[in-house]
């Protein structure tokens, strides 16, 4: 702890007070948090930035800096295309584009998209995905080798999902994993520390003939998205205390 920036922790307290605050709450003054910490505004500077970055509060010219509303959590048991769920709190979508190409499977690629050849290939394609500049995810998305057009479509700025149907292809139904992982590699391109705890959710995704579609693993920035699941609770077993 005593190696943290000064700027990290001013960051994490006020981090921890956004937890309660509402969306339009104003954030004091540099000059007053400063004041309150003991450090230079460009100390108090730098931890906002932070904040802003991930999307949490947002600098007005002339008016002053308000907390931001909150994404929306995704259901966990609905995909709805990365553009859309965006564009639905009111933010625009936009991606990066690592990879695209046509690529050998690995075996986990080969085995969830059931691909039989003796060598098989995959449409890989590796976006980093934002909202409003602000980098989100990392998702490493992966479908059989037919869909190659799919590296002709905007991988930018359009949806995959929207270029899946206007080829007659219909993503229908999925099923996910979720775990946590250190950021590592990706760190750079998320703007985060390589140590950082990211959401993973490994998906496959059938098309409307129930064949294998996407098997896409997508890596979220925590602080910047969340997933909301609903459960069934088990009553306990018989002879359980």
């Amino acid at each position: 702890m005593a190696n943290t920036p000064l700027y990290v922790r001013i960051e994490r307290a006020l981090r921890a007070r956004l937890v309660t605050a509402r969306p339009g709450d104003g954030v004091p003054a540099e000059s007053a948090l400063a004041e309150e910490f003991g450090v230079a505004r460009m100390t108090v500077r730098a931890a906002l930035n932070a904040l802003e970055a991930d999307g949490l509060i947002e600098r007005i010219q002339g008016r002053g800096t308000f907390v931001r509303q909150r994404p929306a959590p995704r259901a966990a048991g609905t995909l709805m295309s990365f553009h859309d769920q965006v564009r639905s709190w009111g933010r625009r979508p936009s991606s990066r584009l690592v990879e695209g190409e046509v690529r050998p499977a690995t075996a986990e690629e080969a085995a969830a998209l059931q691909l039989t050849a003796v060598s098989p290939q995959v449409v890989a394609i590796t976006r980093v995905r934002l909202a409003d500049d602000v980098p989100l995810a990392v998702e490493y998305a992966c479908f059989p080798p037919h869909l190659d057009g799919l590296l002709e479509a905007d991988l930018e700025t359009g949806s995959l999902h929207r270029a899946l149907h206007e080829r007659g292809v219909r993503p229908t139904l999925g099923s996910s994993t979720l775990t946590a992982q250190p950021a590592g590699r990706d760190g750079g391109r998320l703007q985060v520390p390589d140590g950082e705890p990211l959401l993973v959710e490994t998906r496959l995704i059938v098309d409307q003939h129930a064949a294998p579609l996407e098997y896409t693993v997508s890596r979220y920035v925590g602080s910047r998205y969340s997933l909301q699941v609903a459960f069934d609770v088990q009553p306990p077993r018989e002879g359980d205390v």
